[in-house]
């Protein structure tokens, strides 16, 4: 089993995943602004890269079942760029659910275990909702 090291290049990389979805809610916040949401998924894309690795970054985008999500996010990076921001973060939004779906149940237990955020996922409705995400037979 492999242990999660955190050396400089983690740590870096965190830092710019963080400053990416920083700089692109500020873009969405300044009226999808084109400047700040390109930078946020520049800063966002390196800071994958440096985080995982980019043999394993590569790897991840090119999955078969990663391609659409690949595709969308890069088409709506594509249309940031070139001026049409609302379009392009609607098709980013897109992908980036798509992308990472995989992530979402362990998302959902990281939260259950957070101190204050915790207590909101362990009600017994939305445990429920994760429950049948998870494919887990819930009475409803």
């Amino acid at each position: 089993m492999a242990s999660f090291e955190m050396n400089d290049r983690k740590k870096i990389g965190l830092g710019l995943t963080g400053f990416g979805i920083f700089f692109s809610f500020l873009g969405i916040i300044f009226l999808f602004d084109k400047g700040f949401l390109a930078m946020g998924n520049i800063l966002f894309i390196s800071g994958v890269a440096l985080t995982i690795g980019l043999k394993s970054t590569m790897q991840f985008f090119m999955k078969r079942q990663n391609f659409k999500g690949t595709i969308l996010f890069g088409v709506g990076f594509f249309f940031v760029v070139i001026g049409w921001p609302i379009i392009g973060m609607v098709l980013e939004a897109y992908g980036f659910i798509v992308l990472f779906s995989g992530f979402w149940p362990t998302l959902a237990v990281f939260l259950q275990r957070m101190p204050i955020v915790g207590w909101l996922f362990q009600q017994p409705y939305i445990r429920s909702l994760f429950d049948r995400y998870r494919g887990r037979r819930v009475p409803v």
